[in-house]
């Protein structure tokens, strides 16, 4: 995650030389807890947090004698990771529900931090679970900001409740709640107006509407790109308004995630959910261990079952295996794997929730996605005809002069992706063939045969 990917590189070198000793001495935990608590300092998180996470791992470690233990390390990276599941709250902090519905929502946060945009994912979340949400549009100030939720509703076909720019938002707000009860809505999201910074005359009108729609809910969107300046307008909203949860935008963003690990302390009030991209289906709940795992390099494979689970098709992907085995796969079935593995997001993102790949990335300079490169892999797919696509072989030189034209790319990289995508089709059949009824055939000679000459293996066509 980009977030913390230099936090994530600091503290790693720090326990790869933990790992590496036989015995930790207190110098050893000492000489570590200091490059910790300057990974942190860089990482914007606040120093007071900073200064109790660093005394509660060393009165964890030093109590349980790390140092008569057999893994050393381990057991000092195990406390660390669970004083930072912790320091963000311990456990995931599920969004409220009303005993009787609707469930209502104010959502409130400084302009620019993504609070209208935030409102129309978080309801498109709720749709996953189907619920009926209604959106309701209570900031009159900002030019366009009605219309861009309104747009964000058709998007994901949810229902928008508007009055316009000329009645005051604490009217709209009342109308916008009977309409939800009217009409059978079970959650209802009020999308307040925000200002560049906090002044009275925003928190006034904030503490009106939320004496007249009484929420269960009063999430503060902050944008994790602004470190401890995040922390802070926590802290002044939660003073105000008393606040009962945190979405931080932007998480997966060029940021050092200082944010993420210090607002909970600081305000008491836990993450509810981070926006992890700009597509309208990126907001997930926010898991604390979860995190942690991720910050310290552990991968995160629950959340990327999660993903896999809610967006690909199982019958797709079965047929897709069995396509695989029988050697019967097309570049129309190639186009549909790029689709289904899309539907989980960026691709460095999905790298990142893989355990170790943080480390795996630092050492290997190419490792970087390019997803220009996957859309040029998808241009020269589209611009094959059908029965190229089921046939290959049907390509001639012709073709695939065509075929670059067409794409917007040369006929060398077309023969390339070609070649690769034959190449695949081999391996895939050799691998079914090895694979028998009665076990693997061929042992290390027909695994080498299909790794290709050096045992180097294919590069896939991505």
């Amino acid at each position: 995650m980009a977030a913390f990917e230099s936090l994530t590189n600091r503290l790693q070198n720090v326990f790869s030389k933990l790992r590496g000793k036989g015995k930790v001495t207190e110098e050893d935990l000492n000489e570590a807890m200091r490059e910790v608590r300057l990974a942190l300092l860089e990482a914007d998180v606040n120093f007071k947090v900073v200064k109790d996470f660093i005394a509660k791992v060393k009165e964890k470690a030093l109590g349980l004698d790390v140092s008569k233990s057999f893994t050393p390390g381990m057991v000092v990276i195990d406390i660390v990771n669970k004083e930072l599941t912790e320091l963000m709250g311990g456990t995931q902090s599920k969004l409220a529900k009303a005993n009787k519905p609707p469930t209502v929502i104010m959502m409130v946060g400084l302009q620019g931090a993504g609070k209208t945009t935030t409102t129309g994912k978080l309801a498109k979340l709720l749709q996953k679970s189907n619920h009926k949400p209604l959106l309701v549009a209570c900031d009159i100030y900002r030019p366009a900001a009605i219309k861009q939720l309104q747009v964000l509703g058709e998007q994901i076909n949810a229902p928008v409740f508007s009055l316009g720019d000329q009645t005051s938002p604490v009217e709209i707000a009342k109308a916008g709640l009977a309409h939800a009860k009217e009409n059978h809505n079970d959650y209802v999201i009020f999308d307040t107006a925000g200002r560049l910074h906090i002044d009275e005359v925003l928190m006034e009108e904030l503490k009106q509407i939320h004496l007249n729609i009484n929420p269960d809910e009063v999430l503060l969107v902050v944008d994790a790109m602004t470190g401890q300046d995040a922390v802070n307008v926590a802290q002044s909203f939660h003073d105000q308004l008393e606040l009962t949860g945190v979405v931080l935008t932007k998480l997966d963003g060029d940021t050092r995630g200082g944010a993420a690990l210090s607002v909970k302390a600081v305000t008491g009030k836990p993450i509810k959910f981070a926006a992890m991209g700009e597509k309208i289906d990126a907001l997930e709940p926010f898991h604390p261990d979860r995190m942690a795992s991720r910050i310290l390099g552990m991968g995160d494979m629950l959340s990327l079952i999660e993903k896999a689970q809610s967006n690909i098709d199982a019958d797709k992907a079965a047929e897709m295996e069995r396509k695989m085995r029988t050697a019967e796969f097309t570049f129309d079935d190639f186009l549909e794997q790029m689709a289904q593995i899309r539907k989980l997001g960026p691709l460095d993102q999905l790298m990142d929730m893989l355990p170790g790949m943080n480390k795996m990335k630092g050492n290997m300079k190419d490792m970087k996605v390019d997803e220009k490169q996957i859309n040029r892999v998808e241009a020269i797919v589209r611009s094959m005809t059908k029965a190229e696509k089921q046939k290959p072989e049907l390509l001639n030189h012709s073709r695939r002069k065509r075929v670059a034209a067409g794409s917007g790319t040369s006929v060398t990289e077309v023969n390339r992706l070609i070649k690769q995508f034959e190449d695949m089709r081999k391996m895939m059949k050799q691998f079914s063939s090895m694979m028998g009824p009665k076990g693997p055939k061929g042992g290390m000679k027909g695994l080498k045969g299909m790794l290709g000459k050096g045992g180097k293996g294919m590069k896939f066509p991505f």
